[in-house]
Formats: structure tokens, C-alpha cells, sequence
């Protein structure tokens, strides 16, 4: 059995139902590229991202994004040291290899632009010094339908920026059950 079988049945152990978004999402990353997962609030969008970091080894981090989020708040800061009278950076969620930036489109334009210059160059600027990301830097960003209060249209150069936008439907009734039966609700 190959690698990418194996890593694929640990993640559909996990994740039910959801096989064509599993298959997207490490296409995508073997690629090289960047994946958007759209779907309502509760499809496993976000358990997706966080069982592939762990299937395979991969430092994870996650930035719930919201409407006063702010720059700084995805990339980091530079931070004034009383006792020596310098500056260091504190870096942000983005200094990971899978960043899953949930809910992407629940905040504004201006902070959802702080992941371009990751995404494109896989490196950030920070009051002028770049820093460089994890070269296996992935980005796995959710979002929820625009027609849900609260959200923001993506951008043209933010959706530029992904190799895949997945839509992420409900599983089916055979999932629906594995699911309950793994949770203890039903008997096999």
C-alpha cells in the first residue's frame, strides 16, 4: 500500500463522508497550492484541515477569524523590551505549515490581506524585515456561504491566491449512522 493510501484511509477514518474534499485537499498540498473549503457551519471543514496536519506530522495552528481581527493578529508584531531597550518579534499564528483560517470571510477585507504575501511568497513582511514560513506552508482556509449574516466576499487577489475552492456538502445517510455508531448513539 503506498504512502498517499495510507495517509488517505487514516484521514477518511476521521473525517466520514467526505472522501471528494479529502481527495481535493491532498491534491492540493502535494501540489503545492492553497485550498478555500466552502460550506455551511458544521461539515467537518475544520476537522478536515486539523486531522490531515496530524496524519502527517505537520505543525498546525488556527486563526478563528472574526470581524475585529487584525492584521496583527495573523502575522505578529514587533514588541518594545524595557530592559534592554530593544524590539523582537513575536510571531503570529501564521509562523506554522498548516494554517487553517477558519471562517475567512467573517472579516474584513483589510485582515483577510494579511495572507497574501504568505500564501503567494510563503514569507511575510513585518514593519519592513521579511520573514520566511515553513516551506511546507499550507493554507486551509473555510468559509462559510455569503448568504449567511456576517460575511464578507472574499476579495478577486485573496481567491487568486487558492489552487481549489471545495465546496463541502453534508455526507450521506451511511456516514451519518458511522457517525453516530463511533459516538456511542447507536448500536453497529
Amino acid at each position: 500500500m503506498s504512502a498517499l493510501q495510507r495517509l488517505s484511509d487514516a484521514l477518511s477514518e476521521v473525517v466520514l463522508g467526505q472522501q471528494r474534499v479529502l481527495e481535493d485537499l491532498l491534491t492540493t498540498y502535494l501540489a503545492g497550492g492553497h485550498v478555500l473549503l466552502e460550506g455551511v457551519p458544521g461539515v467537518a471543514k475544520t476537522l478536515t484541515a486539523r486531522t490531515m496536519a496530524g496524519a502527517l506530522g505537520l505543525s498546525y495552528s488556527r486563526i478563528q477569524f472574526t470581524p475585529d481581527l487584525m492584521p496583527t493578529d495573523v502575522l505578529g508584531t514587533s514588541v518594545f523590551r524595557p530592559a534592554d531597550g530593544s524590539f523582537s518579534l513575536v510571531k503570529g499564528p501564521v509562523f506554522t505549515e498548516v494554517l487553517v483560517a477558519d471562517e475567512i470571510n467573517r472579516t474584513p477585507p483589510k485582515t483577510q490581506a494579511a495572507l497574501l504575501e504568505a500564501m503567494e511568497e510563503r514569507q511575510v513582511t513585518i514593519e519592513g524585515t521579511s520573514h520566511a514560513l515553513p516551506p511546507h506552508f499550507f493554507v486551509v482556509a473555510t468559509q462559510n456561504p455569503l448568504e449567511l449574516e456576517g460575511t464578507y466576499p472574499l476579495p478577486e487577489a485573496q481567491l487568486d491566491r487558492f489552487l481549489m475552492r471545495v465546496r463541502v456538502g453534508y455526507p450521506d445517510e451511511a456516514a451519518e449512522r458511522e457517525m453516530l455508531r463511533k459516538a456511542g448513539y447507536i448500536d453497529g
